[in-house]
């Protein structure tokens, strides 16, 4: 995020410069794609840019050590770019995100015009130099059929009123707003508000597909793990709230469902019910050993499913991508509708990139020597390069030792929605206990299917418990990676 401060004023504002910045990053790309160290796109926000490395890093342990000095050199690289005062931060979200006055230049919302049609988030904080976020922002909004709807609980100090209640026809609400905010809770109406976020995602290539399925399968679990390990986001709009993490904010913020696909109304001129926002965890396991795990009905578009059947793709993956498209499309520009899906694959990546879940399954691009990949995506950012790649070498370590000894992480679909939402409460890295296996180097299966799992705290899933009733040490994540 680019932040500008103010010493005399003391404030700390987004600074709306992101275009510009990336026109300048993106020369040493377009002159030798080939030789840049670090390569730069837009994002949602026009005060956020996002960097990666310029070619994915090896596998060798030596390889470990380039990591932290890749994002350090992106930092530096980026921070030559900056006006005085300004400050490049890697923060999950900014705290006063949708106050007023929270940008640079100043801006303003427009609550009856505009893409977002929101009381607190102007357009213009939305990145202007692609039509893509602006038209996502439009159509999530049209689709749903009424803007957006954020309730996050407030945190509850002194300085807090017994009934938390905003008075929001001052900000031009016509209504609509004060019946979808909640008591005692910050509301949000954006896309901005979770899609102005930023994180650290991961992406493994597999050497096949049956790998990148005990990859996706297996880090699965892990991921509300790592988003409480990582939780970094408990400020919005200024106010503090009692969760730590922004997932529930993004899920909110791009919800597309229309009224009869989230339940409310009985189903006339929609095909599905929908359980989830396009952005949540993931809803069914890849491979055959996770599948005695689905335990949670999976929709998913008939039609697609019996044509992927017939062509030669196992139910489990079938199943998985026919659940993608029970999702309508939210941007699709008119260059991209007629293609031929037997050399392109952009009408399967339109639906497949915005499905935004804890884990994504990448099918290898089409006239590419790219594989097999999965993407790891719940954790939040740090504000250090040194604890960003802490995250990301820990993680690959995971993949490591899952591949190398074959472990087994597996709970219940279920269990693991359930950890998602202990996961983000507040101090839940240290108050809270997760679903996890008692035992994950072996692949045992029990009559008592419920007895492979228990709870645990994050302590106790990383470091290892003793569970003296049942004389059994469960083997502890950190012990196999050493």
């Amino acid at each position: 995020m680019l932040i500008k401060f103010d010493d005399d004023s003391k404030t700390a504002k987004l600074s709306l410069r992101a275009v510009e910045i990336l026109k300048i990053l993106n020369e040493k790309e377009n002159e030798d794609p080939k030789n840049v160290k670090s390569l730069w796109r837009p994002e949602y926000g026009a005060y956020m840019i996002e960097g990666t490395p310029g070619k994915p890093y090896g596998g060798l342990l030596a390889h470990f050590n380039v990591v932290e000095a890749n994002m350090r050199y992106r930092r530096q690289e980026a921070t030559k770019l900056l006006q005085p005062n300004e400050v490049l931060m890697s923060l999950t979200v900014f705290p006063r995100i949708g106050a007023p006055d929270f940008t640079d230049p100043p801006t303003h919302p427009t609550s009856n015009t505009g893409a977002s049609k929101s009381l607190f988030f102007p357009d213009e904080a939305i990145y202007p130099g692609h039509p893509r976020f602006k038209t996502l922002t439009r159509n999530i909004r049209e689709r749903r059929g009424e803007k957006v709807a954020i309730n996050i609980p407030i945190y509850r100090d002194e300085n807090v009123p017994l009934l938390f209640k905003e008075d929001l026809t001052s900000k031009g609400d016509d209504g609509s707003s004060s019946k979808a905010s909640k008591d005692n809770h910050i509301y949000m109406d954006a896309m901005g508000f979770g899609m102005g976020c930023c994180c650290l995602q991961l992406t493994f290539q597999a050497c096949n597909i049956q790998e990148a399925r005990t990859l996706y399968d297996q880090l699965t679990p892990l991921c509300p793990i790592m988003l409480a390990l990582t939780a970094a986001s408990p400020f919005y709009r200024g106010y503090i709230s009692d969760v730590d993490c922004r997932w529930s904010v993004i899920s909110s913020s791009v919800d597309c469902r229309t009224q009869e696909e989230r339940g409310l109304k009985p189903l006339k001129e929609n095909k599905f019910r929908i359980s989830k926002s396009r952005y949540d965890s993931i809803d069914s396991y890849l491979s055959k050993q996770g599948e005695k795990y689905n335990d949670v009905p999976l929709t998913y578009d008939d039609e697609i499913y019996k044509q992927l059947l017939d062509n030669d793709i196992d139910h489990l993956l079938a199943q998985h991508i026919a659940h993608l498209f029970i999702r309508d499309s939210v941007s699709l520009f008119s260059e991209k509708v007629h293609q031929d899906d037997l050399e392109d694959t952009d009408h399967f990546e339109n639906i497949q990139s915005t499905n935004w879940q804890t884990m994504r399954f990448k099918p290898p691009p089409p006239n590419s020597s790219i594989g097999w990949r999965v993407e790891f995506r719940p954790c939040e950012v740090q504000i250090t390069d040194f604890e960003n790649a802490a995250i990301v070498c820990f993680t690959v370590l995971l993949t490591r030792v899952i591949l190398s000894y074959k472990l087994n992480l597996l709970i219940p679909i279920s269990k693991v929605d359930q950890n998602m939402v202990r996961a983000q409460k507040r101090d839940a890295v240290k108050v809270e206990k997760f679903w996890f296996r008692r035992d994950i180097t072996s692949d045992v299966k029990s009559d008592d299917a419920q007895s492979e799992y228990t709870e645990f705290t994050i302590n106790e899933i990383i470091n290892g418990k003793v569970l003296i009733s049942e004389k059994i040490h469960n083997k502890n994540i950190l012990c196999v990676i050493i």
